[in-house]
């Protein structure tokens, strides 16, 4: 079986010299958040239990996220329990 090795094997300062990772905030996560609630793009939210919901953002905050629905309760989802949230295309 081949596997791919998880740290650089060979010269340790070799990868002193590559590329630099890249950052863990692009400060983007506001402008889609804000952009998906006022279009009121439908949106699928995979929580990091594995649970799917879907809805249009209504509201977001530092800590959480409003997913508002359709014919089931809103959700307050906390951001650290969300895996990703992608655009189903569309609007409401």
């Amino acid at each position: 079986m081949f596997g791919m090795p998880f740290r650089a094997q060979g010269n340790p300062n070799a990868a002193k010299h590559g590329r630099t990772p890249p950052p863990e905030e692009t400060f983007e996560e506001a402008t889609f958040l804000k952009n998906l609630g006022e279009k009121q793009k439908q949106v699928s939210v995979k929580l990091m239990d594995g649970q799917t919901v879907s809805g249009w953002i209504e509201y977001y905050d530092k800590h959480m996220v409003r997913l508002t629905r359709e014919g089931a309760p809103n959700l307050f989802i906390f951001k650290h329990e969300i895996m990703y949230i992608a655009e189903d295309g569309g609007g409401k």
